[in-house]
């Protein structure tokens, strides 16, 4: 199995795996002051280790914690389970590290994450030589990366597909759209005839939001940041154009009201259940909705593309989750050989097999055995090369907010879209400006 990390029976064969116990800058925590103290460390420590990670989707990790802990059974690893939600998550993970804790050793990070986490001196910088960076998807590793160095490995890439019910559309003798009139006017027209929502997706006021608004600011040929995170660049005629969108849509019932307090798995639910003629959602969708159970009405029956923009397909918002080390872990070379273990090609392979989870390994996509399995992968692939990361600030959780917040009150018909855009551009100068 390709990188798979052997059984390690000696504190030596660890250093061999943290490339000869090299020394390597770890950040340490923030000061009072507010500055970050640097001092340089060595990777030590070898042990028991906690992994801490979401629970959503996660049928993959089990039998990979399994394969680890038979191999190594005085270096066990214990899951923790972090809640649901993004920002739940990102709380627990915050007020932990804050308080110095070494309860996690190994976090599962969002890409969103790293610029503040490695700043705050919360996780180890790791070598680069340490991992085969060069056959990972180059925006994947640069979701991963501070600065110019790694604070962290990829482990799973993503990109929002556009889910549609195969059937209908095949019955209805038409394509998958790819423009929003095509989206619109289908999801308008098509799905009141089987007495299903139009479109679904993540509109509650959360970092989905977030998501789900720049990937419609994007697919109007709009930002919201410059290239550069210097300057706010949303109040502009692509931004108001992508938010009428989205206003529209719920004005005209095409897409559901319900969907103001749907997060990933609610929209997935409402999909699953036959209640949704098209869905924006992760890749992962994809395995939830292929498994036959009783309450899935639609396994069989549905197909992914490309998300639709105005003139053509759209651009996805990059995804994904990272594997770091915490700056209080004890045992870090443990810690970073299971990463190894768990960025393995094998270990990804069974990722993608057991979650479809979007694995951060080039080669996978193009395995004939699994495109077999996922027809969605050459699509997906194309997805995460053209999809715009999310800007690397410190302040991205106050960033996220202050957006999901605007956008979701002009979505509830609480404010207009020209006055949300200039207000929340002018707000968001301000958490730009505190960088």
């Amino acid at each position: 199995m390709a990188s798979r990390v052997s059984a390690i029976t000696s504190f030596a064969a660890l250093c061999m795996l943290a490339t000869a116990c090299s020394m390597v800058p770890q950040a340490m925590s923030a000061s009072t002051s507010g500055q970050t103290a640097v001092r340089s460390t060595a990777i030590t420590g070898t042990g028991p280790i906690t992994f801490a990670t979401g629970r959503v989707d996660t049928s993959y990790l089990a039998p990979l914690v399994a394969q680890w802990n038979a191999a190594h059974p005085g270096q066990k690893v214990t899951p923790i389970y972090l809640p649901d939600d993004a920002d739940d998550q990102y709380a627990q993970l915050v007020a932990n590290l804050q308080a110095r804790s070494s309860a996690y050793d190994v976090m599962s990070l969002d890409v969103i994450w790293t610029a503040e986490f490695a700043s705050s001196g919360w996780i180890t910088p790791i070598s680069r030589n340490s991992v085969p960076l060069s056959d990972f998807l180059s925006p994947a590793v640069a979701t991963a990366t501070y600065q110019g160095r790694l604070y962290a490995v990829p482990f799973t890439s993503n990109a929002t597909l556009l889910y549609y019910r195969k059937d209908i559309l095949k019955a209805e003798g038409a394509k998958p759209p790819v423009t929003w009139a095509q989206l619109a006017t289908m999801a308008a027209t098509i799905a009141p005839k089987f007495r299903l929502g139009g479109y679904g997706t993540q509109l509650q006021a959360y970092e989905g939001l977030t998501v789900n608004f720049s990937e419609t600011v994007q697919s109007a040929g709009g930002s919201i940041l410059s290239p550069n995170a210097a300057k706010v660049t949303l109040d502009s005629p692509q931004s108001a154009r992508a938010l009428s969108f989205m206003v529209g849509g719920l004005r005209q019932g095409w897409i559901p009201k319900a969907a103001l307090g749907w997060n990933e798995e609610a929209s997935r639910q409402a999909f699953e259940a036959g209640k949704l003629l098209f869905l924006s959602n992760w890749p992962y969708v994809y395995g939830e909705a292929s498994t036959r159970t009783p309450g899935n009405k639609v396994a069989g029956k549905f197909a992914v593309t490309t998300l639709p923009g105005v003139h053509g397909p759209g651009v996805s918002t990059l995804g994904g989750a990272d594997l770091a080390i915490s700056a209080y872990s004890q045992h870090q070379l443990t810690a970073l050989a299971f990463i190894k273990f768990m960025t393995s090609q094998d270990s990804e392979r069974q990722v993608l097999l057991r979650s479809a989870l979007p694995p951060v390994w080039s080669s996978l996509y193009t395995k004939p055995s699994l495109v077999r399995r996922f027809p969605f992968l050459p699509v997906l692939k194309q997805a995460i090369l053209t999809a715009r990361p999310r800007p690397a600030i410190v302040n991205y959780n106050q960033f996220s907010l202050a957006i999901s917040s605007a956008v979701h009150q002009a979505l509830a018909g609480q404010q207009s879209v020209s006055a949300t855009l200039t207000e929340l551009s002018a707000e968001l100068k301000q958490i730009v400006r505190s960088e």
